[in-house]
């Protein structure tokens, strides 16, 4: 035996599954992005991205709002493998401060589209 593992398969369903399954992560969260509470703007965001492995699971899955995501992914994709979203979105003083900029960018994107409505 050459000790090489073969490639772990990861679980990828179908457009019709998938779809459903997101449907059921988005309720499982109570439509809230995880990390700041926002209920608009949400997606279904993979913890292990599939490039990276990562399979089409409950598991795997989470609901993040756009800014999160953004945020998320603009940090050079995953914190871990394990670990996508930033800590510090979950808890300690960070958890604030983190909700505070959230906060600001929400407010922004809304006025951004009230001020365009109105032009």
């Amino acid at each position: 035996m050459n000790g090489i593992r073969p490639k772990d398969t990861r679980l990828r369903l179908d457009s019709i599954a998938y779809e459903n399954l997101r449907h059921q992560v988005l309720r499982r969260d109570g439509w809230r992005g995880q990390s700041c509470g926002a209920m608009s703007n949400l997606e279904v965001h993979h913890k292990q991205f599939r490039s990276q492995s990562g399979g089409d699971s409950e598991e795997n899955l989470i609901t993040l709002c756009v800014c999160c995501l953004e945020r998320c992914t603009s940090r050079g994709g995953t914190a871990s493998s394990r670990d996508p979203v930033p800590r510090i979105l979950f808890g300690g003083i960070g958890n604030l401060r983190a909700r505070f900029d959230t906060l600001k960018q929400h407010l922004y994107i809304f006025s951004t589209e009230l001020g365009n409505l109105f032009q």
